[in-house]
């Protein structure tokens, strides 16, 4: 199989300014992060949402808006309008990098109109269970899309486009999830909740001949408008597993290309990973959220934690090759619902266990690359503001051994809980290969086995400022400060 050595960035955060800006920012930048080593952009949802030009995409109002509609207050998205988010594209594909689009398919937030109709409620922590009548409810489920008046597509959407939503306005005390006349929750979802095909909002109806015939239409469409080489899917958890594999299959028909595909589903269970993997045909990979977990756990125990088992029941472990390794994204951000946070000393060092190793397909966060300074209140209403520093510096480091020096074998020297090493042994084509420490106690050293006989190697990072000289069998001993990785590579000649 031929080593593949690029990165994907996830190229927005859940505060990136909602100036309109952000995909004029792309097209300046674009340049810039191919040549720092980017080979793939990951970018937030470009359609409408209910919350106008504040959303950050995942309200879905209308999918065929891409900022080119008077809609929900505002013509632009957050992040720009449609001939904006078009030239950022091309910008990309300019630049050597290949453009991935968030695609929300779970729900959609912001009708036009209520309407009434009949509707059992379930209980929110176990939707097999009914806490009342079949009773007639009201809700806002009428999408008529005034702004767009029928251009790219004429259908309104109607209560019968959904089975659930979790508010009734004839009585709006009541905590529950609706199950609407003449529906069911969807099988092939995550378990939990007793099934966890409800998230939020309107929910789509994914066995509704009209709201699959039209999903088809709008992926077409999109593929046709845009030109994007693959997809995120959004809370893939919550929506019938096997629709993924047939929208993907005929946009891929439809297109005569690969598209790349990965999944969002976020959950801690390798075994939930395991599933959805298995039933998609291995046509998606996931987000390996087991690794970003571990990663959480490290950075928040310190010494305490054992290093040797930071791959433990991940799925880069387990299923390499279905694997997008993560340190953080936008959900885990401070603040957030799911806040899990990645303390910033351990960044670098879970970087270089997604950016320098063989296995999985390492996306880096945008918010770690350049920084984020915002204000939000936390989950008891208090006013907080965070900084989130920038690790920039040693991310294009990292990617530059990536694509340079990280290629062929890995030997792994994972013995001691509190500092680990691995060594990749380089191929014909980029000799010399690489040696990485980490310690999350004091400063440590490892005796490693490299391909390279006397060779002198230098950390690239700047940490250990005495070279390491390997002897006639290539071995040497390597090492890196307290808390902190050391990147060693072949000196240059």
């Amino acid at each position: 199989m031929t080593e593949y050595n690029g990165a994907m960035m996830q190229f927005f955060h859940w505060y990136t300014p909602d100036d309109g800006s952000w995909w004029k920012e792309l097209t300046i930048k674009a340049p810039e992060l191919a040549k720092a080593g980017f080979t793939s952009l990951w970018l937030p949802p470009a359609y409408k949402g209910a919350g106008g030009a504040s959303d950050v995409g995942y309200g879905v109002y209308d999918l065929f808006d891409l900022g080119e509609f008077d809609q929900k207050g505002s013509i632009r998205t957050k992040y720009g309008t449609r001939d904006e988010y078009l030239e950022a594209i091309r910008a990309a594909k300019h630049a050597g990098m290949q453009v991935y689009a968030d695609i929300v398919f779970n729900h959609k937030l912001g009708a036009d109109h209520e309407e009434a109709f009949n509707a059992t409620p379930y209980d929110p922590e176990n939707r097999n269970e009914p806490v009342g009548e079949k009773q007639k409810i009201k809700a806002w489920t009428h999408f008529t899309f005034p702004g767009r008046k029928g251009k790219y597509s004429i259908l309104h959407w109607h209560w019968w486009h959904f089975n659930a939503a979790d508010h009734n306005a004839l009585d709006d005390q009541k905590h529950a999830v609706y199950l609407f006349e003449g529906k069911q929750f969807h099988e092939s979802v995550d378990p939990e909740k007793g099934n966890f095909d409800y998230l939020m909002g309107c929910n789509l109806d994914i066995s509704n001949p009209d709201v699959k015939k039209e999903l088809f239409y709008w992926g077409e469409w999109y593929l046709d408008t845009t030109g994007v080489d693959g997809f995120r899917f959004d809370a893939v958890k919550h929506v019938q597993s096997d629709f993924f594999t047939e929208w993907l299959n005929h946009l891929r028909n439809h297109s005569g290309r690969h598209l790349f595909a990965v999944g969002e589903y976020w959950s801690g269970k390798s075994e939930s990973l395991d599933r959805f993997i298995e039933r998609t045909d291995n046509n998606i990979m996931l987000f390996d959220v087991v690794l970003h977990y571990n990663f959480a756990a490290a950075g928040q125990q310190g010494a305490d934690y054992d290093l040797s088992k930071i791959f433990e029941y991940t799925l880069v472990k387990e299923k390499p090759d279905m694997a997008v390794t993560i340190v953080s994204n936008h959900d885990t951000q401070p603040l957030q619902a799911l806040e899990s946070r990645v303390e910033a000393w351990f960044k670098p060092l879970a970087y270089a266990l997604i950016l320098l190793r063989k296995g999985g397909y390492p996306c880096v966060f945008a918010a770690d690359y350049f920084g984020a300074t915002y204000t939000d209140t936390d989950q008891n209403g208090q006013e907080q503001h965070v900084e989130m520093a920038s690790h920039q510096w040693m991310i294009d480091k990292m990617l530059h051994v990536r694509r340079t020096f990280a290629y062929g074998d890995e030997h792994d020297y994972f013995d001691n809980p509190n500092c680990i090493g691995w060594v990749r042994t380089g191929n014909e084509d980029h000799p010399g290969g690489a040696a990485v420490v980490l310690s999350n106690s004091e400063a440590g050293s490892i005796p490693m086995q490299t391909s390279a006989p006397e060779t002198r190697f230098v950390d690239i990072t700047g940490h250990v400022a005495e070279p390491v000289v390997t002897d006639a069998e290539g071995r040497g001993d390597f090492s890196c400060p307290a808390a902190s990785v050391s990147i060693w590579v072949p000196e240059a000649s």
